[in-house]
């Protein structure tokens, strides 16, 4: 679990790496705004319309080594894009860099989910943080890798994705063991509830609208309505995502122990109210009160990250490449697509009202939670005491 969660760091670092370089690449290769913007869409589209199909693939044959060639292209396109010289050329880099990270998602969460053993979400939150804290690493890595060697500092991009991948490479024959009996006889596990799932993926939808819009817009709250520098909006951005790593690791065995569905239907529920105090009390300028409340905010909201990949994976037994593949992708790339919508708002009526929009949209997310079958506590957890299980064992 270890080796995948530091996988998922190498891996997400990539998706905000190229957000971070847009800057640099409009100077340098005097890029429009649009075209620049252009590059972040090839790699999402990329990234979201492939995975699941890559995990109906894997849920057909077992490929741990396609988390390794992933890896490398993850890397590897973001690698190419500070030397490219020109605009198709930079597509095809952001393009690489998208299939790459769509070939690592479904496989990587499907063994995630073998070795996490009988406590599912609890084992999960490890791989679900290495994402979280790869996606907040990323723009300082970028701004680091620019800063000592300029635009070809994005060749750095490609070191650590090569040293994981080997090293998951090197795995290949053990991460094979964790792999259960019924998904290498094809003798099933249980009925897919693709109803369920439908919601499920509603839910994702709807919460990843929610994310980018904090994402997005936490930035300009604090400059615009608390009247902070530029660089504090950055700096609680960061404290956000930090904290939401927090949650995340705090949330899988609060999941195993409580519910899939209790997890979601109260991170978001409070997240929103969470939202509604922010505004209502700190609309004035109150800067020091909207620290501690955004980084509540995050850790409550990121919480049900684990707890919403585990339940989609049982919902779907017999295809768990898939279900990984639509609630790390394809869903949350549809929520992504709603931001334009909130910056709408914000132009027509303030940065307040698109931070409560995003509340809005939690308490939208918390509805669709609860409409989800309850959990099945007696085949969550299926613990014997002195008896380790059989993931753990190997």
């Amino acid at each position: 679990m270890a080796l995948l969660g530091i996988a998922h760091v190498a891996d997400d670092c990539n998706q905000s790496f190229v957000p971070a370089l847009l800057p640099y690449l409009i100077a340098a290769r005097g890029l429009t705004h649009t075209e620049a913007g252009t590059l972040v869409l090839a790699q999402a589209i990329a990234s979201s319309v492939l995975q699941p199909a890559i995990g109906q693939l894997a849920d057909r044959r077992s490929m741990p080594w396609l988390i390794a060639l992933g890896l490398a292209l993850a890397g590897g396109g973001v690698a190419l894009v500070g030397i490219a010289p020109t605009l198709p050329l930079l597509w095809g880099s952001a393009l690489i860099s998208g299939i790459g990270v769509a070939m690592f998602h479904p496989e990587a969460a499907r063994f995630a989910n073998y070795v996490a053993g009988a406590r599912k979400a609890t084992g999960m939150r490890w791989f679900a943080a290495g994402g979280n804290v790869g996606f907040a690493v990323g723009p300082a890595f970028a701004t680091a890798a620019i800063a000592a060697w300029g635009l070809h500092g994005t060749l750095a991009a490609a070191i650590p994705v090569l040293v994981v991948g080997a090293a998951v490479l090197y795995e290949v024959r053990r991460l094979r063991t964790f792999v259960p009996a019924h998904a290498t006889k094809r003798t099933g596990q249980g009925t897919d509830d693709w109803r369920a799932f439908g919601t499920l993926s509603i839910f994702v939808v709807v919460r990843s609208m929610a994310y980018f819009g904090f994402v997005a817009f936490v930035p300009l709250y604090v400059v615009e309505v608390l009247h902070a520098p530029a660089a504090v909006g950055d700096g609680l951005l960061t404290m956000f995502l930090v904290f939401g790593v927090l949650g995340t690791l705090s949330g899988g065995p609060i999941a195993d122990r409580f519910g899939r569905r209790t997890v979601l239907v109260a991170s978001t529920g409070i997240a929103a109210v969470m939202t509604a105090v922010l505004v209502a009390t700190t609309h004035g300028g109150s800067l020091p009160l909207a620290i501690p409340l955004l980084a509540i905010t995050g850790f409550v909201f990121v919480a049900s990250q684990s707890a919403y990949i585990v339940l989609g994976q049982e919902f779907l037994p017999n295809r768990i490449g898939l279900a990984s593949g639509v609630t790390l992708g394809l869903a949350v790339s549809l929520g992504g697509a709603f931001a334009p919508v909130m910056g709408q708002i914000a132009d027509r009526w303030g940065v307040s009202a698109t931070i409560l929009a995003a509340g809005a949209l939690c308490v939208m997310a918390a509805a669709a939670a609860f409409a989800l079958p309850a959990d099945r506590r007696g085949e969550r957890l299926q613990r014997k005491p002195g008896k380790p299980n059989a993931e753990s064992a190997a």
